[in-house]
C-alpha cells in the first residue's frame, strides 16, 4: 500500500476525472482539460482500436502495450471502449511502470471505480497481473528501457507512449528506446502519443515508423500517431513538416539504454550545436509572420 509520505498531489481535470501532479517532473500526469478524455482521444482512437475490435476474429486477442502506465487511464478506457462495442472480446495488456505506487494510489483515489470491470481492475492493480477468459494483464515494474525487453517482438496492436515530456524524461523518447518499441509492434499496429515534439517525431522516423498528426485536445498543438506501414495516417501539416527540418528535430540518443538524463540531454545539446539544420527560431519566426497574413496556413 502507499504510505502518506509518498502520496502525490491530486488534481481534478476538466472532464471530472482525476490525475496527479508529479513533484519530481514538475508536471501533471495528464492534460488538465480531461484525463479520461485524453486517454480516449489521444490514445485509444488514434490506434484504431474501435475499428480493430470490429474486424478482428476473437481467436486473436487485441494486444495493448501501455508505456508509462501511470494511473491506468489509457488501458482502462481502452478496455471499457472495446467492450462497449464487442462485450467480452479478448484483450491482453502489458503495462510498463516504475513502481506500483502510482496505480495503487490512483485506485485508492477512485480511478477505475466506475468501470464495468472495476473489481477485476482492482485485483490487477493490487497484484500486478490478472487473467480471465476475456482479458489478461501484466504490469512490469522498473525502468521501461529494461522491462520493455520482456515484451515479445511484433506483439503489440496498439502502443500507448505516455511518458512525461521529452525535456523532463528524455530517456523514454530516445531513438534507441523507440527502435525497441517499434520492434514490438505488429506490422499493422499503431503507436499514439500526446507529443508532437520534433525530436520525438524525428526519433520515430529513425526507428522506421511513419508519422501522422492527431487533433489538438486542451492545447493548441496536436499529438502524433505512428505505424510501421501507415498508408492511412493523417498527414502532417506543412508547418509540422518544416519543423522536422530544424534543429529541434535533433533526437535524443541513449546508445546503452541506461544513460543518465543529464548525459542524454547533454549529448543532444552537443549534436544540436554541430547541426547544419535550420535554427528553430527562424522556423518559428517564419510561421508567426505567415499566420499574421494567412491565419489558416498553420493547418494547411
Amino acid at each position: 500500500m502507499v504510505t502518506d509520505e509518498v502520496k502525490l498531489p491530486l488534481l481534478i481535470t476538466g472532464d471530472g476525472s482525476l490525475t496527479f501532479f508529479s513533484t519530481e517532473f514538475g508536471q501533471a500526469f495528464h492534460n488538465l482539460s480531461g484525463a479520461a478524455q485524453e486517454a480516449l482521444e489521444k490514445f485509444v482512437r488514434p490506434c484504431r482500436l474501435e475499428q480493430l475490435v470490429l474486424e478482428r476474429d476473437p481467436s486473436h486477442p487485441i494486444h495493448i502495450l501501455d508505456i508509462c502506465f501511470g494511473l491506468g487511464y489509457n488501458s482502462g478506457v481502452a478496455l471499457e471502449t472495446l467492450w462497449q462495442i464487442r462485450p467480452g472480446f479478448p484483450v491482453q495488456v502489458i503495462g510498463l511502470e516504475r513502481s506500483p505506487q502510482v496505480p495503487q494510489q490512483a485506485w485508492q483515489a477512485g480511478v477505475g471505480s466506475t468501470w464495468s470491470f472495476c473489481r477485476e481492475w482492482q485485483q490487477f492493480i493490487e497484484q500486478g497481473s490478472w487473467q480471465s477468459e476475456r482479458w489478461q494483464g501484466q504490469l512490469l515494474w522498473g525502468d521501461a528501457r529494461q522491462t520493455l525487453l520482456q515484451v515479445p517482438l511484433a506483439w503489440a496492436d496498439a502502443v500507448f507512449l505516455d511518458p512525461f515530456s521529452p525535456s523532463a524524461c528524455p530517456e523514454l523518447w530516445t531513438v534507441e528506446f523507440l527502435q525497441a518499441v517499434a520492434e514490438r509492434m505488429r506490422p499493422q499496429g499503431y503507436l499514439a502519443t500526446y507529443s508532437c515534439a520534433a525530436s520525438v517525431r524525428a526519433a520515430l522516423l529513425e526507428a522506421g515508423l511513419r508519422l501522422g498528426s492527431t487533433p489538438p485536445l486542451g492545447r493548441p498543438w496536436p499529438g502524433t500517431v505512428a505505424s510501421p506501414q501507415g498508408e492511412d495516417l493523417p498527414p502532417l501539416s506543412q508547418m509540422e513538416g518544416e519543423h522536422l527540418k530544424t534543429r529541434a528535430a535533433v533526437p535524443y540518443r541513449d546508445p546503452t539504454l541506461c544513460g543518465e538524463r543529464s548525459q542524454i540531454r547533454l549529448r543532444r545539446q552537443q549534436e544540436q550545436q554541430r547541426s547544419s539544420l535550420e535554427p528553430t527560431s527562424a522556423w518559428k519566426r517564419r510561421w508567426q509572420q505567415l499566420q499574421v497574413v494567412h491565419p489558416e496556413s498553420s493547418s494547411s
